[in-house]
C-alpha cells in the first residue's frame, strides 16, 4: 500500500496546498510513520478527523528557528520526548551516557536534549508566546504530577509547568487528543479546557477543583518523603477510569496542577480503526542515507494486539500509562495487518512476535473492569491469582493458528513477556503445548526477576514456587514434543527489599539450578512507579512500612556481581560480599561454593570451566550408554 508521509518542510505543505498546518508535532524521535511510535498514532488520527498535521523530528534546540520550520500552527504545538523517557534514553542505571539511541537515524546519540519534553516546550513559548502548547508521550505521562527524578536525585515539580504547556496528556491519549483537537477548532481558549479526561491543567481557579482529592503541597512532598509515599499511593489509587477521582496538587498560593481522571478504555472497534489508519509503516526517506531508524527493526515485523497490563510489577509504569484494563484488536485487523505485512519486500516468512505488554493478556482480568474498573486495592494475579481471574488462553490460541495458517508465513514467535503465573493458573495447557511446539525456536525468555520471596513480594511478582513449577511443566512439555529447548531468566538486583544476602541466596540457586545469566537488570528508577517511590522513600507505600534499600554504588554492584559470580571480573566484589555477610562456608573449590579461595586468571577460569563441562558433558553420556545397555 503506497502511503504518504506527513509534511516535514514547506516544501511538503506547498505540494499539498496547505498554507498553514492546524498542528505541529515536535518529537525527540527521528519520524516513523508506524503505529509503535505514539507520535505517528497521534498524528494520523488527527488526520483522520480532518486535521492537517506537520511533522517537527529532533530539531536543533540551540537554534531558536528550528522550532519555526514549519510556521506557526493554526491551533497548537503538540510536544513528546519519543518513545522513551529522555534520561533513560540518554542515561544507563549507573547515570553514564549511552553509546546508541535506537530512536535516532545511525543510532547516533546527542540528537535529543536531556528533559526534552521541558527543552522543546520552553524552546517553543520563546517563539511563540501564545500559542498553545499541549504535551504527551511517556516521558509527560509520567512526570504529571511532582515525582523523583533519579538523575538529579531531586524531588521535581509536575513537568507541565517547567515545559511552559498549557496542557498535559496523559496516558495512550487517542480520545484525548481529538476531544482537545475539536475544542480548540471551536474557539474555546487553550485556559478554559479543563474538563477533558485523561488530561492534566493548571489553574489560579479553586472552584474548578472544589470537588477535587486535595495531595498535599509540593512543597511538602518535597521536604517529607513520607508526605510523597502518601501522595503517590492516592494517585495510584485513581489510575482507573471508572473510579478514578480528579486530583489537584498546590505549588503556590494560588497555583494548582490538577488531573482529569483517565480517558476510558478503547473498545475493540476503536483499537482497530487506531491500527488501520494510513500508516507508512517505516522511516521517512530522508533518513536512508543517514543509516535508517534502527528501532525499526523491532517492530517491522511484529503485531500488536494488546495494550494495558493487570500484571501489576511494582517496577512497571504500564499503570501509570496504559492502564490496568486489557485492550485488544480484533482477529480480523491483526490478520489483515499480517498478510499486509507478508507481501513487504524484506519478508522472510517470519512474524518476529505477536502481543503487547504482556503477550498472553486477551481480555480483561474479569467480566466486572468493563463495567465498574480495576479494584483500586487488590491486583489481579499478585500474591496470588484472585479468585475472579478470567483464565483463558482460547482466544489467543485461535488467533495464533489463524496467523500460522497464512501463506508465506513460516513461523510466528512470541517475543513480548509472557506471564508464567496466568499460564500455570489454566488448566488447559493447549497454550503451553503450542507455545512450546510453535512459537520459540530454542529458548523462551521470562521473567521471574528474583527468586527470594522476600524480594519478590516488593517486585509484585509471585512465589518462587510458582516459577518454579512452571519450569518443571515446560521442561515436562518439551519432553513430551520431543523438543530440547530451554529457559532464559531475566533477572533484577538491587530492587528495594534486596540485601546483600538475599543475592547471595540468588547466586546459591543459580549455581543449583546451573544457570549462568549473560544479561543481568540492575534496579532502575524511573518516573512513577511504586518501586521507585520505595526506593526515594524508604517505605512501601501502600503499607508506609519501612523497606530496605540499596543506595550504595559498591553494595549494588556487589548485588550484581553475586548474579554473575562466574565470571572472573566480578571475583573480588562477590568475595567481598560472600565475607560481609559470614558465607565463607561458599569460598572454596566444593561443589557447592561460588568462588575459590584465590582469584584465578581469566584463563585458568575458563581451562577449569571446560575442564568440568567436558567431565559433564562424559558423565551424562556414560549414563546414557548405560540406561541404553539396561534396557537391551
Amino acid at each position: 500500500m503506497n502511503h504518504t508521509f506527513l509534511p516535514i518542510s514547506k516544501k511538503d505543505m506547498k505540494d499539498r496546498g496547505i498554507t498553514q498546518l492546524d498542528f505541529v508535532y515536535v518529537c525527540g524521535d527521528a519520524y516513523v510513520d508506524h503505529p509503535s511510535f505514539g507520535q505517528a498514532i497521534i498524528s494520523r488520527i488527527l488526520e483522520a478527523h480532518g486535521y492537517t498535521v506537520g511533522i517537527i523530528s529532533q530539531p536543533d534546540w540551540t537554534d531558536d528557528e528550528s522550532i519555526a520550520a514549519l510556521g506557526e500552527p493554526r491551533l497548537g504545538f503538540l510536544v513528546s520526548a519519543g518513545n522513551m523517557d529522555s534520561m533513560v534514553n540518554h542515561y544507563t542505571v549507573s547515570k553514564h551516557r549511552r553509546s546508541v539511541d535506537l530512536y535516532t537515524p545511525g543510532g547516533k546519540t546527542g540528537k535529543r536534549p536531556d528533559y526534552a519534553t521541558i527543552v522543546y516546550g520552553n524552546l517553543i513559548r520563546k517563539k511563540y508566546k501564545h500559542t498553545p502548547i499541549l504535551i504527551g508521550g511517556i516521558e509527560a505521562s509520567l512526570r504529571r504530577l511532582g515525582h523523583y527524578d533519579y538523575w538529579s536525585n531531586k524531588m521535581k515539580r509536575s513537568i507541565l509547568l517547567d515545559s511552559c504547556a498549557d496542557i498535559l496528556i496523559y496516558g495512550m491519549g487517542e480520545k484525548s487528543i481529538v476531544e482537545l483537537a475539536d475544542a480548540l477548532d471551536a474557539g474555546i481558549d487553550v485556559k478554559d479546557i479543563t474538563f477533558i479526561k485523561g488530561t492534566v491543567f493548571k489553574t489560579k481557579d479553586e472552584s474548578l477543583i472544589e470537588d477535587a482529592l486535595k495531595l498535599p503541597a509540593y512543597p511538602e512532598i518535597k521536604e517529607d518523603k513520607l508526605a510523597y509515599a502518601r501522595s503517590f499511593y492516592t494517585q495510584y489509587c485513581n489510575t482507573d477510569p471508572f473510579h478514578g477521582k480528579q486530583m489537584c496538587e498546590q505549588y503556590e498560593e494560588h497555583l494548582f496542577v490538577v488531573q482529569n481522571p483517565p480517558s476510558e478504555p478503547l473498545s475493540e472497534m476503536e483499537m482497530d480503526d487506531v491500527y488501520n489508519l494510513p500508516y507508512c509503516k517505516t522511516y521517512h526517506p530522508i533518513y536512508e542515507k543517514q543509516g535508517a531508524v534502527p528501532a525499526i527493526k523491532e517492530v517491522l515485523f511484529s503485531l500488536v494486539s494488546n495494550r494495558g497490563c493487570y500484571g501489576g510489577c511494582n517496577f512497571c509504569a504500564l499503570t501509570f500509562h496504559q492502564g490496568r484494563i486489557i485492550q485488544t484488536r480484533s482477529h480480523e485487523s491483526i490478520v489483515n495487518e499480517a498478510i499486509e505485512m507478508t507481501n513487504h519486500p524484506q519478508f522472510k516468512g517470519y512474524i518476529h512476535d505477536v502481543g503487547g505488554p504482556t503477550a498472553n493478556f486477551r481480555q480483561p482480568a474479569c467480566d466486572k473492569q468493563l463495567k465498574s474498573g480495576a479494584c483500586p486495592n487488590r491486583q489481579c494475579l499478585f500474591p496470588k491469582p484472585c479468585p475472579n481471574l478470567k483464565v483463558d488462553h482460547s482466544d489467543y490460541v485461535k488467533l495464533l493458528r489463524k496467523l500460522r495458517a497464512l501463506p508465506k508465513v513460516k513461523k510466528v514467535f512470541i517475543r513480548s513477556g509472557i506471564r508464567f503465573d496466568y499460564l500455570m493458573a489454566d488448566k488447559d495447557k493447549t497454550f503451553l503445548r503450542e507455545l512450546c511446539k510453535y512459537h520459540i525456536s530454542g529458548q523462551l525468555k521470562v521473567a521471574p526477576e528474583h527468586i527470594s520471596d522476600n524480594v519478590l513480594h516488593m517486585l509484585g511478582k509471585p512465589q518462587n514456587e510458582v516459577y518454579n513449577g512452571f519450569c518443571r511443566a515446560y521442561k515436562e512439555m518439551n519432553e513430551k514434543l520431543g523438543m530440547d529447548q530451554y529457559l532464559v531468566p531475566y533477572l533484577m538486583s538491587s530492587h528495594p527489599g534486596s540485601t546483600l544476602e538475599n543475592a547471595i541466596e540468588l547466586a546459591e540457586y543459580l549455581r543449583d539450578h546451573h544457570l549462568s545469566p549473560q544479561q543481568v537488570q540492575d534496579f532502575y528508577p524511573t518516573p512513577s512507579t511504586i518501586s521507585t517511590c520505595m526506593y526515594y522513600t524508604g517505605v512501601d507505600p501502600r503499607t508506609m512500612k519501612k523497606v530496605y534499600v540499596a543506595v550504595n554504588p559498591h553494595e549494588k554492584a556487589m548485588q550484581r556481581a553475586l548474579i554473575q559470580y562466574k565470571d572472573p571480573k566480578n571475583y573480588d566484589l562477590v568475595k567481598e560480599a560472600l565475607l560481609k555477610c559470614k558465607r565463607e562456608d561458599l569460598i572454596g573449590f566444593g561443589k557447592e561454593c561460588l568462588i575459590p579461595p584465590r582469584k584465578m586468571s581469566a584463563k585458568k577460569h575458563e581451562t577449569n570451566h571446560h575442564n568440568k563441562q567436558r567431565r559433564r558433558d562424559n558423565t551424562h553420556k556414560a549414563s546414557k550408554q548405560t540406561a541404553k545397555r539396561g534396557s537391551k
